[in-house]
């Protein structure tokens, strides 16, 4: 950088909604009106938040900011370039405050969950070891080349258990998968005690943290935990940026995930000499920086507003639906660990007499409400939930219905489910 005096401030951040104590903000589309039955046109009851959640309208307005000065990032000596570089690596450092990072910890710039978690696969030592449960999505059970998979525990306790148990048998490099919030259920993982038995034994421990840190706080260093991944699209920020964040050893040692310019310091005829530093070595090619100068900016709108605030309006929210849904005769409340169990915004259901995909489609068509229906990308532990043998994705009958809240719902939409669900069981 030269000696340029270079301001990455975004711009004003749009209107809010009061909450008790802080402002919480606003999500774009907020005033959708989607078709519903009769022709009408009725406000949008966006309940599909853990598939993918609305844009803020302060992500949308730093993204908007940065445009203008939109250029190449890190071997620019023009003023934009400068400008996006600034802004790309300040976003690194946004995302390293957000989750609480040790000195040194890698954070790496990704397309999403997925794609983080596969980053790592291809970075473990070889003859490593991956333990994880059957309980969890499908971009925590598949990206390795040597797993040891658990049965869905019976309760919390069970789980630290379990893993105890398998670990003391496994020699050589091990590492522990296990998310955070189910994106079934919602319910939350005993991650700190996870991890203090996987360090008990050696291993690491990954964190799937993408349905979480939209709905709880997560400090990496506090709860101990080596590695942690989640993407843009479930925190406010759909703009195709995710990140993978943790300890450098493994991800300095591995092949780049990627073969190309960034990831080198030279390349001559002797052969390629790569980046040791593991952020530029993983991250060749020009990176989605608009992506994650979003991202950046959903930590930092989170962060403003205050979690106390966002939690008392989630718990208020999902209390209501919960309380609604369990008062319709034939409606049942998926769970692994009881009702009483803590959870974030997520509620996975089914009614009776009706797939879940006649329920989402009678929920959408008629009422203007989305949810999402299926096997949510955890196919195992859905038909452990609804005790079938079989059933992928085309199969409608072991499938369930989920309702995710967040930022932007409202009393009238939860209302509207679950009045939309006694009318649909009244019906002969």
């Amino acid at each position: 950088m030269s000696a340029l005096t270079i301001s990455t401030t975004a711009a004003a951040v749009p209107s809010t909604r009061v909450s008790d104590d802080r402002r919480i903000p606003r999500v774009l589309g907020s005033d959708l009106e989607v078709p519903a039955k009769g022709g009408r046109l009725v406000p949008y009851a966006n309940l599909d938040y853990a598939a993918s959640a609305p844009c803020l309208e302060p992500v949308s307005a730093a993204v908007t900011a940065a445009l203008p000065a939109y250029s190449s990032v890190h071997r620019g000596a023009g003023y934009a370039s400068q400008l996006t570089t600034a802004r790309y690596e300040q976003a690194r450092n946004t995302v390293r405050s957000f989750i609480g990072t040790r000195p040194g910890d890698a954070v790496i710039f990704t397309r999403n969950t997925t794609d983080a978690t596969n980053l790592l696969a291809r970075s473990l030592p070889e003859g490593t070891t991956v333990v994880v449960f059957d309980t969890e999505h499908h971009a925590s059970l598949l990206p390795w080349a040597d797993t040891v998979r658990l049965a869905p525990p019976a309760l919390p306790g069970e789980a630290v258990r379990a893993v105890d148990e398998v670990l003391a048998g496994i020699d050589g490099p091990t590492l522990l998968v296990v998310t955070a919030a189910s994106n079934v259920t919602g319910e939350l993982w005993p991650i700190a005690a996870l991890a203090h038995i996987a360090h008990r034994h050696g291993a690491r421990i990954l964190v799937d943290a993408a349905q979480l840190v939209p709905h709880r706080p997560l400090n990496l260093t506090a709860l101990d935990l080596d590695y942690v991944v989640f993407s843009g699209h479930k925190l406010y920020a759909p703009f195709g940026a995710g990140a993978l964040i943790g300890r450098a050893d493994w991800l300095s040692e591995a092949e780049p995930y990627l073969r190309g310019g960034g990831a080198v310091k030279a390349v001559d005829d002797d052969g390629t000499e790569w980046h040791t530093d593991p952020e530029a070595r993983h991250e060749a090619g020009t990176p989605n920086v608009l992506g994650a100068i979003a991202l950046a900016a959903a930590c930092d709108a989170l962060t403003a507003t205050g979690w106390s605030a966002l939690l008392r309006e989630e718990e208020r929210l999902i209390g209501r639906l919960r309380a609604g849904l369990a008062a319709v005769e034939g409606v049942h409340e998926l769970s692994l660990w009881g009702p009483g169990h803590p959870r974030v915004g997520i509620v996975s259901f089914v009614v009776d007499g009706f797939t879940a995909r006649e329920v989402a489609e009678v929920l959408s068509g008629e009422y203007g409400i989305g949810v999402r229906d299926g096997k949510f990308c955890a196919h195992p532990f859905v038909r452990h939930l609804l005790g079938a043998k079989d059933g992928g994705c085309d199969d409608v009958t072991a499938s369930a219905v989920r309702a995710s809240i967040g930022i932007g719902t409202t009393e009238e939409h939860v209302d509207r489910l679950v009045a939309a669900l006694r009318e649909l069981v009244s019906r002969d």
